[in-house]
């Protein structure tokens, strides 16, 4: 496939996929951590944990974050670049978005609970990670956000590979937009 066959984006999108599609794909035979099985594989650190790639993330995020939201962060480990990247090149550009971790459990010393980072009660908050198959850990986290007293105002991944995290956030009533999908990489979805 040649980048002739993609689906035109607009300029943000297009440079951002031609980051993970440089430094993130992988082509092989992979098994998901849904068990499945699949061709491609995407590895969206390699594109969130370099400089260059990060500010290509957060120009597209910042671009999809509404203008009250004043948090951003998801479950560790997916999350915590985007949500730190974003925040740090957002605050560069008079954006300021605090940034959260949910951990996957919670501890039970020190700072307790699933949260770690600035949330507070009552801010709007933007629920990330980098790559979504399934949603599952983006509702877990929307869940943990909620209970603990603040408003989910969007849903936003680097890459939406399964197809199946829209309904979901709309079944929550959450707006969600992907910054990529898998047929913006020349994948169908769930593949």
């Amino acid at each position: 496939m040649t980048a002739s066959d993609l689906p035109p984006l607009d300029a943000a999108r297009d440079a951002l996929r031609r980051h993970v599609l440089e430094h993130s794909l992988k082509v092989g035979d992979f098994t998901l951590k849904s068990g499945a099985k699949s061709s491609w594989f995407l590895d969206t650190k390699q594109t969130a944990c370099r400089p260059d790639g990060i500010v290509l993330v957060a120009d597209v995020a910042l671009s999809l974050i509404p203008a009250e939201a004043t948090a951003i962060g998801g479950l560790t480990m997916g999350a915590d670049p985007v949500a730190f990247g974003v925040a740090a090149v957002g605050a560069t550009r008079g954006r300021s978005l605090r940034s959260f971790s949910v951990r996957k459990e919670a501890k039970d010393h020190g700072v307790t609970g699933r949260l770690a980072g600035a949330l507070q009660p009552g801010d709007r908050v933007v629920v990330t990670e980098d790559t979504v198959t399934r949603g599952t850990s983006l509702m877990e986290a929307v869940d943990v956000v909620e209970a603990f007293g603040a408003s989910v105002e969007l849903i936003t991944v680097i890459v939406d590979r399964g197809g199946t995290c829209a309904a979901m956030a709309a079944d929550r009533g959450i707006p969600y937009a992907p910054m990529l999908t898998a047929p913006d990489l020349g994948f169908p979805f769930g593949s």
